[in-house]
């Protein structure tokens, strides 16, 4: 069994307010949860208006799924548009 985490730094330029940034995360959470099936969370950056970080989540039988699906919700996140990725960093255990 492997576990997969992945922090993604995230930047929301046309986020004018901590409301306007909630509501591109909450579109952003509930399109990754439904189609990956995965865990995310905002774990950082509750308090700022344009940074947030997620974590993400999930459990496999195979590594190669676990990174496969981190980059493919990596692709998401980049051809969203409304946010760009700083920085990510993925373990599995």
């Amino acid at each position: 069994m492997f576990v997969g985490v992945c922090q993604i730094e995230l930047f929301v330029p046309d986020s004018g307010s901590l409301k306007s940034k909630r509501f591109v995360l909450s579109s952003l959470k509930t399109r990754i949860r439904n189609k990956f099936n995965v865990s995310v969370s905002e774990i950082d950056g509750n308090d700022k208006w344009q940074r947030v970080t997620l974590g993400v989540s999930m459990v496999a039988n195979e590594r190669r799924l676990i990174d496969h699906t981190m980059d493919q919700i990596l692709n998401l996140i980049g051809q969203d548009g409304r946010c760009e990725i700083l920085d990510h960093v993925l373990e599995v255990m």
